[in-house]
Formats: structure tokens, sequence, C-alpha cells
């Protein structure tokens, strides 16, 4: 009797151990122990491989190969023999370990073992906007996985583990409004511990440090990048960070922008401040991410989505060739849908790189679903890949059980992976691979139902929120919910959202023409310059993005704006309204604690999306004094 219950308790623990909570990600294997393993040595990163195929592969024989080459790269290739047995062949150790995961996603994907694959960008970088008292900027998972002074082992090695299963090769541990106390002794021991639980996952790590560090910490009487103490400070407090981490990654930086202090402040560049801390940790093998995202009291007046043109171009080629410039996918800030950012086309010879934003700070947060893969596919239409150094992403974890608040919203941190791996995946092949890991539905039609719901929501907000180029109509300062009336006199006007959609009388829209408008067009590349600068000629999912028009402007459908804009909210609406129906059809394919937590989100998903409707709609016939059109 004591065994048999010994034997239960043992096996309700290994049930709670794997409870579907959405705590294993896409990493939902089986524990089988059935396959030999043979590696060409023994170390921290081929014994994780090792260990993983060995436990989790459900073949008999695998064999990892180091193979020599002049430059080690990230780089595998899997090959099934003719008796069954795999190679997995890489000329690094990491390599190898991105190859262990490459193989075990094609058992669960249900691929053939056979291919070749080496990464885009040697930089593949999550952003965590994460404070050091454990709240996180735009998180809306939880508090910080960095719990500092408290930093738990286990915890951080899942995170390492589930990067590298992607290949996410660096992670910046904290908020870009970075305090200066990240730099002191105390934090830097800690930032020590992560890194080497980090390195065997091939992780490097970054902080986000602000500007004005060694004034504020009392160090210097100035922050200016020119002054020769702010300099000597800079190259010893490299050096102690190098001492403890000697393949640390290097800075974020974010300056001059939204009050955080910068080379600006005295008078500098950005090159001129980018180029000190380049200086600092260049003989370390470091590198400074710049942000551009700059806008404010230097152009008064101007368009915000401008801007950051405005502000880099004429520093092209003088920044040191460790410096990179980071950039928003988009010229505004990370909204449903924008155009690309010009910037991309303005910058020549400085290396650049482009910043997504995983976590859903504009689009429902992590309380609508969501699939971000179509808009960064969109992105890739118009930047060329081959020209970028790496990819950012702002994060979206936290320690909620599930990692990142919605069990759905975990797809945009593997696909983000995914394709800073390899830009040219399609977003539902992505979506394909990650349902196929996450849910494990073996029934076609249920599986082609949550693909499809994957597939169309990115369109569906875009739909209920702010169709037709309408922009950054959120409620002030959290960003969820809409607020088109929005106006504080104590706010620049540029966070207001009556700037953006200049709703009046006449018509909505913000013009961004050549001729009568802030002639933002004129940033853009050809043919692109020249498509949106005609109201004939600009795509409609960009139309108020660019043009003011009236209400009753005849679009290419041969219906007024009025009417295509009520049209767009309802089918918005409508949308929502079809998930909540299908995943309630979905039920008996999924596990009671995750279709019960995700049902809950999308039921007020479907409520928030008729809450746009209904106030934007209202608020714009306050203008445009046409009758509510119905589908």
């Amino acid at each position: 009797m004591k065994k048999r219950f010994a034997l239960l308790t043992m096996c309700l623990l290994a049930l709670s151990l794997y409870a579907e909570n959405g705590s294993r990600l896409w990493l939902r294997y089986t524990l089988l122990n059935q396959a030999e393993v043979i590696a060409p040595k023994s170390s921290p990163t081929i014994d994780i491989a090792v260990d993983e195929l060995r436990k989790y592969y459900s073949g008999k024989k695998v064999t990892l190969q180091l193979q020599k080459s002049q430059t080690p790269s990230d780089g595998y290739t899997i090959d099934q023999q003719a008796d069954g047995s795999v190679t997995v062949a890489s000329s690094s150790e990491i390599g190898l370990l991105y190859g262990t995961y490459g193989l075990l996603r094609m058992v669960f994907t249900h691929a053939k073992p056979h291919v070749s694959t080496s990464p885009t960008y040697g930089l593949r970088i999550l952003n965590h906007w994460d404070n050091p008292d454990g709240s996180i900027e735009r998180g809306y998972a939880g508090k910080s996985i960095f719990n500092w002074f408290h930093l738990d082992e286990n915890l951080l090695r899942e995170y390492a583990r589930a990067n590298a299963s992607i290949g996410i090769n660096g992670s910046v541990l904290n908020n870009v409004n970075a305090s200066p106390k990240m730099l002191t002794r105390q934090y830097l021991e800690e930032v020590k511990k992560i890194a080497d639980w980090f390195r065997p996952y091939g992780i490097k790590v970054y902080l986000s440090v602000n500007f004005g560090s060694p004034k504020a910490l009392g160090e210097t009487t100035t922050a200016d990048p020119l002054d020769k103490k702010v300099q000597r400070w800079w190259q010893r407090k490299a050096k102690e960070i190098y001492s403890l981490i000697p393949d640390f990654g290097g800075f974020l930086v974010k300056a001059n922008s939204e009050g955080q202090p910068g080379p600006g402040d005295y008078g500098r560049t950005h090159a001129e401040g980018a180029n000190m801390l380049a200086k600092a940790v260049k003989k370390y093998g470091g590198i400074i991410m710049w942000r551009s995202f700059v806008y404010g009291a230097n152009h008064k007046g101007e368009d915000r989505v401008k801007q950051a043109v405005s502000e880099f171009k004429m520093l092209d080629g003088k920044f040191a060739d460790n410096v990179i410039l980071q950039s928003k996918n988009g010229p505004l800030d990370f909204q449903p849908r924008e155009p690309y950012a010009p910037i991309f086309d303005n910058i020549k010879q400085t290396t650049q790189m482009a910043e997504l934003q995983i976590t859903q700070e504009y689009l429902g947060q992590s309380i609508h679903l969501v699939y971000l893969a179509p808009m960064w596919e969109e992105f890739f239409q118009f930047v060329n890949p081959q020209m970028l150094k790496g990819i950012a992403g702002v994060a979206n974890i936290g320690n909620d059980a599930n990692w990142c608040g919605h069990h759905f919203s975990q797809a945009n941190w593997y696909a983000f992976g995914r394709l800073a791996w390899n830009p040219s995946m399609k977003s539902e092949e992505i979506a394909n691979e990650w349902l196929m890991q996450t849910f494990d539905v073996t029934d076609q039609k249920a599986k082609d139902t949550m693909l499809s719901m994957m597939m169309r929501s990115r369109e569906a907000c875009v739909d209920y929120m702010m169709p037709l180029g309408l922009h950054h109509i959120f409620k002030f300062d959290h960003h969820y919910g809409p607020e088109p009336d929005g106006y504080k006199a104590e706010y620049p006007i540029e966070w207001c959202p009556v700037y953006y959609h200049q709703a009046d009388a006449n018509g909505v829209g913000f013009d961004r023409t050549s001729t009568t408008g802030t002639n933002a067009v004129e940033q853009y590349r050809e043919p692109y310059r020249s498509m949106y600068d005609n109201v004939n000629t600009c795509p409609d999912e960009y139309l108020l993005w660019f043009h003011h028009l009236p209400w009753n402007h005849v679009m290419k459908n041969g219906k007024t704006l009025w009417q295509n804009l009520c049209t767009h909210y309802d089918k918005g609406v409508k949308e929502a309204a079809s998930f909540v129906g299908e995943w309630r059809q979905l039920r008996p394919y999924v596990d009671d604690e995750r279709w019960q937590e995700v049902d809950e989100r999308i039921t007020q998903q479907l409520f928030n999306a008729m809450e746009w409707r209904n106030v934007c709609l209202k608020y714009f016939q306050t203008f445009s004094k046409m009758p509510l059109e119905k589908e």
C-alpha cells in the first residue's frame, strides 16, 4: 500500500511539473532517455547539447561533429544517414547547440532531418525594459525575471535555454531609460552571475546605460563627452566591466530623447557622444547600440516622424566603426501599422540595426491575441535585410507562469528569434512551427483554425483600432484603449492624439505631402516618395498617415472615406467576435488551463474592439456629420 501511494505521489508530482500552464513554452519535449549521442569533446555548451538529445531525441543515434574553419560560424548542418542515424555539424560549439534545437524542432514539426542554415545576422538581441525595482516599462507579464540580489539561477537558465532554441544570442538586461546605479559594482557583480549562466547558451549580456551616469553617481561634475575626466571615467568603467565579464557585449544608449541626458546637453553631437563610449569598449570587442528614437526640444514644430532623419542624416559616416545605429521599424512608435522608417533609406555609411517591439504596447498588450510576425514580414518587404547588422526586439517576458502574460504572446517571442535568424521566413511558416510545438494539436481542422486566427489577428487589430493609416490615438501614458479626443495642454503636442488624426469639419488625416503638408514623403526613396505623395497612388493602409482628406473623398473601391472607415471598424469587431467563436470550438483540443486563460482574454479583446469602434466612430462623426455605415 505504501509503495502504491508513493508511486501515485510520484506520478502526481510528475504531472504537476508538466502542468499545462505555458511555462514550457515551445519546448514541450517528452522525456525519452533513449538516444545515443556521440560528441567531439566535453564543454559547458556541448554538454547541454548532449543532455538535450539524450533526454528528448526520439531517434537512436546522433553524432555531434565540430568542423574545422578559419571563421567559426553559428550555422549548422543536419543530415540523416541511410541507417537512420543523424549527424549535426558546425564549426562552432554554439552552432552544435543551435543544431541540436533545430533537430528537436524538426522532430516536433515532422520535418525531414536535413538542413544547412546560417544566421543572417550576427546580432540577435532581446532588449529588456526592466528596472532595478523589478518593474518593467511596457511589461505585461508580471515582474522582471532579473530579481537583483535574489537572482533565480534555474529560472534564468530556462530563459537562456528558450532563447538558444531559437537562435537569440544577446540580452540587454535593463531599461533604455536606464538607472545610473546599474553601473555600480554591486550590480555589475550580479550581471557577472547572469553572464556566467548565459554563456554556455551562447548569449552575451549587454547593459543600457544612462549617458549622464558619471555625473549622476557623483564621480564627475559633468557628462560632457569631450571632457577628459568623463572619458577616463568611462574607460575605467569599461575596464572594470570586462575584468568581470570578458565577453560583455557592450552598451545600449537612449540619449537626448524623452528627457534622457545626452551629448546634446553639452552642445555635442550624437556621434561625439557615441564615439566616446565606443572608444572605451573597442579594445575589448564591445559595441555601442545608439538609438535613433529622438524627438522634442531640438525639433520644435517639426513633424515628429521626420525627426530621426533630421537628427542623424548629417552625422552619417561620423560614427566609430563599433557604433550601430538602432532604429525602430516605423518612424513613429511601434503603432499597429506604420510605413517603414525612412532612416533606413538615409543612412548609408553607418552600421544599422532594426528595433522591433515584441511586447504589445500598442496592440492590446497581453490581453489581445495579436500575432506580430506579419507586421515584421511587412517591414522586411521595404527594408533589405542584408543592409542591417542585427535585429533587436523589445522583450515581452516577465515572471508570469507562462512568461508572456498571454499564451499566444509567446508566439511573438518565438517569431522574433526565427526572423532574427532568417528574415526571409514567412510568418505563416513560423506560426505553424510554433503551434505544432506549443499546442501539439493533432486534429488538422483544429490546427488550421488556430493558424487562421493567428494570421488574421494583426489585420483585425489594425481594423478595430486605427484603420486606413490613422495612428497614435491611444489613451495617454498606458496606451491601452482609445482616446481620439486626447489633448493635454501640459503635454508636448506630439504626445496628443489630436495632433495625429487632425480631424475637423474638412476631413481627417495628417498631411505629409510635398505640396501642402510637412513633406515627410521627401525622406523616402523612390518609388515610395512619389507613391505616398500622390493620393491616387498612396496605398489605402497608409492613406491617412500621409493625407488629410475630406470625409466624402471617394476611394479606390468607389466608396467614401467615411464609409470605408466605418466598414473597417466593423470588420475588426466582427473578426474579434469570430475569434471568440472559433476558440470555443477548439475546447476539445486544448488543455483546460490554457483554454480558459485564452478564452478570458479573447473575450475581453472583443469588448475592447467594440469600445474602439464605438468611441472612435462617435468622435469622428461629430466632424463628418454622416450616418454610421453598416456592412
